[in-house]
C-alpha cells in the first residue's frame, strides 16, 4: 500500500455491484446487511456460526456458503472481529477475482500487517463516526439512532491506499450504502485511521465517557448525592462542555477554567501525548488483537 492524501468525497452513485458480506450474522454484519439489502446491489450473505445463521434467516435472508458468496464479487465486506481477520483473509482473498475490493470495518489488522497479501486485489477500511452530538435531529427516530446506520446521518472515515479510482469508487459506494445515511466519507491513510480508532476514540473518548460514569457513581456512593440529581448535572454539563470546547459556545467562566486546570493537574498525566507515538499504538493494538509478539515493522 502507498500513502494517500486526506480527502473528503461525495461521488456519483455506483450501482449494480455484486457484494458479499462475510460474517453477516454478527452484530455489525446484521447492521450492514440490513442496509445493503435495500441497495441496488446483488448481495450475498455468508455466516458459519449457528446463532449467526439463525439471525440471518430470521431477517429473511438466505445463507450462501463463503466460497460461493465471494465468487465474482466486486466488493467483499469482512464483518468479522479484527482478531480473526488474519485467518479469514488467508481463506477468502486467494479465491477472489483480480480487481476485487476487500472492505474491513476496523483498521487494527490492516495497520498491523495481518491481512493476507495479494497484489491484484484492493484492501479498504471504513469505520463509522456515529451521529455527532451536533447533528441536527428532527424526529424521535433520529434521536433514538445513537449508533448510526438507521435514521441519523453520520460521517465515515475510510482508508484506501491505491491509485485505483474505479475500485475506490466501488468501496465508497458500498460504504455509503452499508452505513446509510452517510453525510461525508473522509479518506485518510491506514495509519491515520488507526490513530483515530483506537487512539482518539477508544483510548481517549470512550475511556473518558466510562470514567465520567465512574465519577458520577462515586459521588452518589460517597457523598449521598441523589442519583437523578447527579445524572442530570453530569449529562447537562457533558453537552454544554462539548459545545463550549468544540463549538465555541458560551465560553467557560474564569472560575471554571481554574477548576478545569485543577482537574488536569490531578488526573491527567503530563506525558499524555505519548499515546500518539508509533510504539504506543503498536502496544495498544498488540493487546487489542491478542498478539503473542509485538507488531513487526
Amino acid at each position: 500500500m502507498s500513502t494517500t492524501e486526506t480527502t473528503v468525497t461525495t461521488q456519483t452513485p455506483v450501482t449494480g455491484l455484486t457484494v458479499a458480506v462475510v460474517g453477516a450474522g454478527g452484530k455489525m454484519g446484521l447492521r450492514v446487511s440490513n442496509n445493503l439489502a435495500k441497495s441496488t446491489h446483488t448481495v450475498r450473505y455468508s455466516e458459519t456460526g449457528e446463532a449467526g445463521i439463525a439471525r440471518v434467516r430470521a431477517a429473511g435472508r438466505e445463507i450462501t456458503p463463503t466460497e460461493q458468496a465471494i465468487q465474482g464479487a466486486d466488493v467483499v465486506v469482512l464483518a468479522v472481529p479484527d482478531i480473526v481477520l488474519e485467518a479469514v483473509t488467508a481463506q477468502v482473498v486467494p479465491q477472489l477475482e483480480a480487481g476485487a475490493v476487500v472492505l474491513t470495518l476496523d483498521p487494527a489488522a490492516a495497520y498491523a500487517g495481518l491481512l493476507f497479501p495479494r497484489e491484484d486485489i484492493y484492501y479498504a477500511v471504513a469505520h463509522p463516526c456515529h451521529p455527532s452530538v451536533f447533528f441536527r435531529r428532527y424526529t424521535d427516530e433520529e434521536w433514538d439512532d445513537t449508533f448510526g446506520g438507521e435514521k441519523a446521518g453520520m460521517d465515515v472515515v475510510g482508508a484506501f491506499e491505491y491509485d485505483a479510482p474505479a475500485q475506490r469508487a466501488m468501496a465508497e459506494q458500498v460504504i455509503r450504502d452499508m452505513y446509510t445515511p452517510v453525510l461525508q466519507v473522509h479518506w485518510v491513510t491506514v495509519k491515520q485511521l488507526a490513530q483515530c480508532e483506537p487512539t482518539l476514540v477508544e483510548t481517549v473518548v470512550c475511556m473518558l465517557g466510562d470514567f465520567m460514569k465512574e465519577v458520577m457513581k462515586e459521588g452518589i456512593a460517597r457523598l449521598g448525592i441523589p442519583e437523578p440529581a447527579a445524572k442530570a448535572m453530569m449529562l447537562g454539563h457533558i453537552q454544554v462542555s462539548l459545545a463550549n470546547s468544540f463549538g465555541g459556545d458560551n465560553p467557560y467562566s474564569d472560575a471554571c477554567y481554574i477548576a478545569m486546570q485543577y482537574g488536569r493537574d490531578r488526573i491527567i498525566k503530563d506525558d499524555w501525548r505519548v499515546i500518539f507515538d508509533d510504539a504506543e499504538l503498536d502496544a495498544n493494538l498488540q493487546q487489542m488483537l491478542h498478539l503473542e509478539h509485538p507488531i513487526a515493522r
